[in-house]
């Protein structure tokens, strides 16, 4: 009888991915430290413009760039003169599981279809299910989406209760599990025993279901609006959003444009923490998440993570909690748009960005998503008062992350701050250089790649390790 225990499950986990997903992880590794990640990519097989075309044909993508001027009209009022960057979003909630996730679902489940498996399995507790249902359901597989859920007395936030039902309503057995690591040792065991397909949310493919994100919107802004957009933020959790969208911004030859992460400023919090995980108010977009899925990204269901951020992020932004919960509300007084939190978090970053530059800049928030009853901010602040978090208007610098939410009084109190890239980056190095080296030329450059740095730099970051 084959030995099910954790560590031994953990072991097979390459098997267990050629078994999968049909890839050898080792066919990518090289001499030292070196993974070969651009030949992982170019192994999906199919083009960008294939990618958009399978994706229309399921009712994906093709979603509106929208030009929010009043938000952009409130951000010019509180600037200096000439100041207030003009802000476009791209409504991801217009997609059929009311997420950009509906991108990589879709190529992972046809990925699936035309690789002959009966079923797929999801990893999540956000958004990537329900689309992972969605998809299966528009191409007649079994789905099982497994959820970290609930802490250890059994108590889930609204927003994953929420999404649940989203998965069950697209016919999906739904497995809940309690915060740790079991969730990523009982989707390998649960694919082991079934054979169905591993609808990764870090897959290759999954990652370049995003890339027409990011050509999408250079598309639109060139046809739409006649510009080439100057930066481009993206809420960064997993870095899978990031990671496509800025591979589908330089398909598209955009090369100059900046991409920056936001994410919300839950310092202290731990993401696998069972006493810290009902004191975060919304599931995604959050340091926790974010900086350490950046600095070492191998930490997933498979061996070699295909969302890469730290490659491609040109400036980290944090907000705050009550930032956030106010720009939801803000989205929706000036605009007429309900839309969750995970696409808000960008959206507070660019509001605050956007009083910093010239009017005749442009900045694309690149998502939204979908809001219902327990995305809403009520639900979630009820939730939060319940778990003793006050929740007050004031200034947001005064914000304890897991003790308090504080709600801007005036939107000029709206701000970003810088997560230093360089400390980002040392510690991404110091985990790629634990070997001490000497390195050769090769493992430099990779390491150079991973860092989104010079050669050079590189060499100067290794002296000081």
């Amino acid at each position: 009888m084959k030995d099910m225990t954790y560590k031994a499950v953990m072991s097979r986990q390459n098997d267990i991915m050629r078994q999968s997903l049909g890839i050898n992880y080792d066919d990518y590794e090289r001499d030292g430290i070196v993974f070969d990640y651009e030949a992982m990519m170019r192994d999906v097989g199919i083009t960008i413009d294939e990618v958009v075309q399978i994706q229309r044909d399921l009712g994906v993508g093709n979603t509106p760039l929208m030009d929010v001027k009043n938000v952009t009209a409130l951000a010019r009022k509180l600037s200096e003169p000439g100041y207030g960057a003009r802000i476009l979003i791209k409504d991801e909630a217009a997609n059929p599981s009311g997420s950009f996730k509906a991108r990589r679902a879709a190529l992972s489940v046809w990925d699936a279809k035309r690789k002959g498996y009966k079923g797929v399995i999801a990893a999540t507790s956000g958004n990537y299910g329900a689309a992972v249902a969605s998809m299966a359901a528009k191409l007649g597989l079994k789905c099982i989406v497994l959820q970290e859920c609930y802490d250890s007395e059994l108590v889930g936030q609204p927003e994953i209760l929420e999404k649940q039902r989203k998965c069950e309503a697209f016919g999906a057995e739904v497995v809940q599990t309690t915060v740790g690591p079991e969730l990523f040792y009982l989707a390998l065991r649960m694919l082991e025993e079934t054979g169905f397909y591993n609808a990764s949310l870090y897959s290759p493919s999954a990652i370049a279901g995003i890339e027409t994100l990011g050509y999408e919107i250079a598309q639109q802004c060139r046809d739409e609006y006649g510009l080439v957009p100057d930066v481009v933020l993206a809420t960064q959790a997993g870095g899978g959003n990031l990671t496509g969208t800025a591979r589908g911004l330089l398909k598209a030859g955009l090369t100059e444009t900046k991409v920056y992460a936001a994410s919300v400023d839950l310092s202290g919090l731990s993401m696998a923490s069972d006493r810290d995980f009902n004191r975060k108010s919304f599931t995604t977009g959050h340091t926790g998440f974010g900086i350490p899925f950046a600095s070492l990204p191998d930490r997933s269901d498979v061996p070699r993570n295909a969302a890469r951020a730290l490659r491609y992020i040109d400036r980290y932004l944090l907000v705050r909690q009550g930032e956030v919960f106010y720009t939801t509300e803000m989205l929706a007084a000036l605009e007429g748009l309900e839309r969750g939190p995970a696409g808000n978090t960008s959206l507070a970053a660019a509001f605050a960005l956007a009083r910093t530059m010239p009017e005749d800049m442009t900045i694309v928030v690149q998502e939204t998503e979908y809001t219902g009853a327990g995305k809403h901010p009520t639900a979630q602040l009820t939730f939060a008062r319940q778990n003793g978090i006050d929740v007050y208007l004031g200034d947001p610098e005064e914000e304890v992350p897991g003790r308090s939410i504080v709600l801007p009084a005036h939107p000029s109190m709206i701000r970003v701050r810088d997560y230093d890239l360089g400390r980002l980056r040392a510690s991404a190095l110091r985990r790629l250089a634990t070997g001490g080296g000497p390195w050769s030329d090769e493992e430099i450059a990779y390491m150079a790649e991973e860092l989104n740095i010079s050669v050079k730099e590189t060499e100067e970051m290794l002296e000081t390790l």
